[in-house]
């Protein structure tokens, strides 16, 4: 596959590894395996990113647990079949994966592109405080007729200029990936804690008006 492919969706992240290698699964003969790296974010706190990462590309037996590395990929997502309902999972997938020495402060940590489609209706509200919000699903193009589905969240005047998007416009974006805990409510006496992913929007822009029909995932 050509370099272009990949345009729509880049990703760049660094961290510490957190977690050892999962199997996920094989195609062709070829594992994939998930690894968790935290990514510090300007202030104090940080996010702890998934990984996908193909045993070709790093030693699967191996721990690198509280080394750096640093990532180039795509942020993917595919529906994931669990007991009566399926869930969006999103993850990092590799396409190169650098293990460092020691932290590079001139790498920056947590970077996405993203060139999609809208393919739900924002939904825009406002905080207690007031603060202005705005969720997206983007739906970037994958080769063979795939595409990632991409929630994505806009703050203060990128929110009120996302609100106005319609279904199908094509839009442009770049920001960071970040993770959010939450608690999940499954019946009156069981709560789960589970963690979203999304990307937080630092600029954005529409490119052109046009009307593409676009699959809206199943999830929860």
């Amino acid at each position: 596959m050509t370099d272009k492919v990949f345009d729509n969706n880049q990703v760049s992240v660094a961290g510490e590894v957190v977690s050892g290698f999962e199997f996920s699964h094989e195609v062709f003969g070829e594992g994939f395996y998930s690894l968790q790296i935290r990514v510090g974010r300007l202030s104090d706190s940080f996010d702890v990113i998934p990984l996908m990462i193909s045993e070709r590309l790093m030693d699967v037996k191996k721990d690198y647990q509280g080394q750096y590395i640093e990532v180039l990929g795509q942020f993917r997502s595919y529906n994931r079949h669990e007991a009566t309902r399926n869930r969006l999972v999103l993850s990092v997938f590799a396409r190169e994966v650098n293990v460092c020495e020691e932290e590079d402060s001139s790498v920056k940590p947590n970077h996405i592109y993203l060139d999609g489609f809208i393919c739900k209706a924002p939904v825009y509200r406002k905080t207690p405080l007031g603060r202005e919000i705005a969720d997206l699903l983007v739906a970037v193009n994958r080769p063979y007729g795939k595409s990632d589905y991409i929630p994505c969240i806009c703050w203060g005047r990128n929110a009120r200029y996302a609100e106005n998007f319609q279904v199908g416009e094509h839009i442009q974006l770049w920001g960071r990936i970040q993770s959010r805990e939450y608690q999940k409510k499954l019946s009156e006496t069981e709560v789960e804690k589970r963690v979203a992913y999304e990307v937080s929007v630092s600029k954005l822009e529409c490119v052109e008006e046009r009307e593409t029909e676009v699959e809206e995932p199943t999830m929860v």
